[in-house]
């Protein structure tokens, strides 16, 4: 006689187990995203202080051109990305997140110089564009049943592509082709939030949730977004920004 009659059938243990991984993932991305916000706020929060408190200034001479001061500032956020990554083994949870809480301070002071270029109204409509594009391919990304590796293989080629054309044009000075990188920068960031969230997905699916590890992956997953929201934004800044007159 089977005594095992107040336990479960055999066939749902399968359907918990997945529950509990769906979950444990949910969770894992939900960080992700909690810290791209706190990223995204630190940044534009200090942004609009460097740009209304007139310690731009510091940044840029009044002949025009950038301080010393202003060339280490838009160096500087480089050098976080590398600390975080090259010393993802060495640095502690709370290493990882202070250098994360930094580079995206040290990014706003950066980014400052959009308030230079064009009005506030203008910032404030291209950002609402940005986090509804983001947001739309985001759950595209985390839904999508397609493998998007090879996708995601094939945007990095085009980003080096559009590399080397910005350096390029900084030299011809060309608005056609500055028009042209704009657009197809768009459409290479719009596709890596979909890349970089499925992408993410399947960390959370590897790691333990809570686990120190599944901590730093989280803000090196951040960092990823991050990026991509701020380029997104600053290419369709460029492309229906105008300028002040």
């Amino acid at each position: 006689m089977n005594n095992n009659w107040n336990q479960p059938p055999q066939m749902f243990d399968g359907a918990s187990d997945q529950w509990a991984g769906d979950v444990s993932v949910s969770k894992f991305v939900a960080n992700v995203f909690s810290w791209m916000v706190a990223g995204l706020s630190i940044t534009g929060v200090m942004a609009y202080w460097v740009a209304s408190s007139g310690w731009i200034t510091n940044l840029y001479n009044p002949g025009g051109g950038m301080s010393i001061l202003g060339w280490i500032v838009m160096l500087a956020p480089l050098g976080f990305i590398l600390a975080m990554n090259m010393g993802f083994q060495r640095w502690s949870a709370q290493g990882i997140i202070a250098l994360f809480l930094a580079f995206s301070g040290v990014m706003g002071m950066s980014l400052s110089s959009i308030f230079l270029v064009y009005t506030g109204a203008v910032i404030t409509q291209v950002f609402a564009i940005t986090a509804v594009t983001f947001a739309v391919m985001a759950v595209v990304g985390y839904t999508t049943s397609t493998d998007l590796t090879k996708f995601g293989s094939l945007l990095m080629m085009a980003l080096v592509g559009i590399i080397v054309a910005s350096i390029v044009n900084w030299f011809l000075q060309s608005g056609s082709l500055d028009y042209i990188i704009s657009i197809v920068g768009v459409l290479i960031f719009t596709g890596l939030v979909a890349y970089d969230t499925q992408k993410i997905k399947r960390i959370g699916a590897g790691v333990e949730y809570g686990s120190e590890p599944a901590t730093k992956l989280a803000i090196l997953g951040a960092t990823s977004l991050y990026l991509d929201f701020v380029n997104l934004f600053l290419f369709l800044l460029r492309i229906f920004g105008g300028r002040r007159d």
